[in-house]
Formats: C-alpha cells, structure tokens, sequence
C-alpha cells in the first residue's frame, strides 16, 4: 500500500478549512442582514395592482429592517419575467419577489417550456393578502350592468372585446372564464399592465375589462369607470354598491388573486426570519394597513409554511381553468 505523506494531505485539509470558513463568513452574513439595498421585484408595470402593494410595503419594510427596499418593475410574459429573474439570483435576501397569482399560479401552466416550478423554485416567506377581480366599464360606451354585458356580447357574434392587464394574466383567465360561462364569442385585448388597460378603458378604446380590483377602486369612485361586479362572495367595504359576481348569478366565476413576498430557493432561515418578522410588524402599523386595505385587501397572518401551502394549493386549484382558457405564452 501507498503510503500517503503529510504534505499530501494539505491540500485537503486546506479545502476543509476554506468550506469551514465559507460556512462561519455565510452564518455571520446572514447575522448581519442586510448590509445593503434591497431589491423588491414588482412583475408588473408602474401604477398597476402588483407595483402599489409593493410600494405599499417597501418604504416601512426598508425601515424596519435598516436598509432601503427599492421596487423594481421587471413587467413581461405574465409576470414571469420577474419571477424568473428572482429565481435565478443569489439566496442571499437581497432580491426579494412581491409574487401574485398570475406569475406563481397561471404563467408557468401556458407557456410551452414550464420557466420554473412555482413551488420548489422559490423560499415563501410571507403572505401579504388577496383581493377579488373586478368587471370594469366605461360609463359611457360599455355595459352598466353584468346582465347587460351578456346582452351586449350576444348581440355581437363577431367577438365582444375585453381588456386585461396582459396574456395569461389573471384577468385574462377570468375573461375567458366568463366568455365560456356565457357562451359567447369575447375578443381578448391584452395590454402591458392594468395602466395602459385603463387608460383605453376610460378612453373608451375598449368597454369592458377584467382585473384585479386593487387600482381601480379610487377611478370607480370619480365615475371614471363603472363597476360592474367584484369576483367575490361579499361585497367590498370599498365599493358596497356594487354587487358580487354571485349576485350577479355567476357563482363559478369567483376568483382572487393573492400577494406575498418570496425569494430565491435556499434561502439562510436566519434571513426568512428576519425579513418575516420585519413584514409582520410592517402589515400591523396603522398607515400601511389602511393603505393596504383602502386598495380592497383581505389580510390574514400566515407561517411560512401555511403560505407555502397556500402557493402550491392555489397552483393546483387554477389548473382547470387555465387549461380550459387556451392561453399560451
């Protein structure tokens, strides 16, 4: 047998003592956090559902953890842009997803090659809250009602125009959901954001729309736009005039889309700590709540995992109807 000399075993026991130090320096890094700015990733565009809860939260989030949290409107392929980009980088807490049902439950499911797994490719960390859709008009030139949407689409063969906030987005399921309720032909019109959508909508490019209710509860209120009904069992304390998409007689159309924040896969659970922590404080001071709440947010604590459950559930349960939409990315 060989016989093995002490010189030759330094350079193993070199590496040991790098991966021992690489192991005490990544524990105090994570002792430390943050040290730095950090990146909250908004997959859709300034103005919209998505980028309001995220601004909502970073300014008081920044505060509570010591280091600014800076938004940054990654917007295209339905969200997955974003998330993609959030997935792939380092786990080190400093980039940071405010993840809705369009990215995490609707975008992976349509496009021909699955960009990551909305589950396992992600560390949940903290669930924010969830709102219903809203059926949206024009005041002037689209429906005042849901039963007169119906009367208008079914008047109109050659296609009824909708709007959503994007291709596979939630609204866009939910459009196609409805269509397929009621047995007509709606042309969907897909925007880069619930922004531009409602800009059109109010220009009267388009006379109807289906989104998430967060950015238009105050354009309601002005008359800009006229609701026609929220995709709920309960009518908002926002908007009690206007009736639940049950009440409207469509019972199987009820949907919410969810926000939360996640991160990259492998997070340090020293970091998922802290930032927990730091968000649940944050959602419990009075200003961010009313603020969060004045947008139509339903809020409720979840632990990390009930959250996680919460993602991979809500994945499963739109399946159907995502498949049924014939949506592709």
């Amino acid at each position: 047998m060989k016989k093995v000399s002490p010189q030759s075993r330094l350079p193993v026991r070199r590496l040991l003592a790098a991966a021992a130090l690489a192991l005490i320096g990544g524990a105090a890094c994570a002792a430390d956090f943050p040290t730095k700015p950090i990146t909250l990733i908004a997959t859709f565009p300034a103005g919209g559902a998505s980028d309001i809860v995220a601004r909502t939260i970073a300014e008081p989030l920044g505060q509570k953890l010591g280091q600014p949290v800076v938004v940054d409107n990654r917007v295209g392929v339905g969200g997955s842009l974003g998330s993609g980009a959030v997935m792939r980088a380092s786990p080190d807490g400093y980039t940071l997803l405010l993840a809705n049902s369009s990215p995490m439950s609707i975008a992976p499911f349509v496009m021909e090659k699955q960009p990551y797994d909305p589950v396992k490719g992600f560390t949940h960390i903290f669930y924010v809250g969830a709102t219903p859709l809203i059926v949206i008009a024009n005041p002037k030139v689209g429906p005042s009602s849901i039963a007169d949407l119906v009367k208008q689409a079914r008047a109109k063969p050659e296609g009824y125009p909708f709007g959503s906030g994007g291709p596979a987005s939630i609204g866009h399921i939910v459009g196609e959901m409805f269509k397929s309720e009621l047995k007509v032909n709606m042309i969907h019109i897909a925007y880069k954001g619930g922004s531009p959508m409602s800009t059109d909508l109010i220009g009267g490019q388009i006379p109807v729309a289906f989104d998430v209710s967060t950015a238009y509860i105050p354009l309601v209120k002005s008359g800009q736009l006229r609701a026609l009904a929220l995709t709920s069992t309960k009518r908002s304390e926002q908007l009690p005039d206007v009736p639940t998409i049950v009440e409207a007689g469509f019972p199987n159309l009820v949907a919410e889309n969810y926000f939360g924040i996640s991160g990259p896969p492998g997070m340090p659970k020293e970091v998922v700590e802290k930032i927990y922590k730091a968000l649940v404080e944050v959602v419990q001071l009075p200003a961010t709540k009313k603020k969060l709440e004045d947008t139509g947010l339903e809020m409720k604590l979840m632990t990390q995992a009930e959250y996680t459950a919460y993602v991979e559930k809500q994945a499963k349960d739109w399946t159907p109807a995502v498949k049924a939409s014939g949506a592709k990315l």
